[in-house]
């Protein structure tokens, strides 16, 4: 599964960005599914993720960013508003490997990752 991120790019503090994420015939299953980000010199950490209709936020972007996918399951979102200089990293579109099994479908454990996407919050 190759995961592609688009919309990222360079914004002011205060202002809002969309990043999007698909790929090739793929449609995401109800296993763990989001985004992850990586600012420089720290380590990769969770922002927000959807796992079987629940929904993960990290504190520090809780009621300021929004995840999402389409209806058709192809497209997964991230509406961020209120961005701050601290936002400021690589995002990661992942998505939970899975299988069918007789007993229905089985998520795996591990993840397949988009290559990233820069986002930059200017003050």
């Amino acid at each position: 599964v190759q995961l592609v991120e688009s919309g990222g790019g360079s914004v002011q503090a205060g202002g809002s960005m969309k990043l999007s994420c698909g790929a090739s015939q793929y449609t995401f299953t109800t296993c763990e599914r989001g985004w992850y980000r990586q600012a420089p010199g720290q380590e990769r950490e969770l922002v927000a993720v959807i796992n079987d209709g629940a929904i993960t936020y990290a504190d520090a972007v809780r009621g300021r960013f929004t995840v999402s996918q389409d209806k058709s399951k192809t497209t997964l979102y991230l509406q961020m508003n209120n961005l701050k200089t601290e936002d400021t990293a690589i995002y990661y579109c992942v998505t939970e490997a899975s299988r069918a099994t007789m007993l229905g479908l089985k998520c795996a454990g591990y993840k397949y990752w988009g290559q990233g996407t820069q986002v930059t919050v200017s003050s």
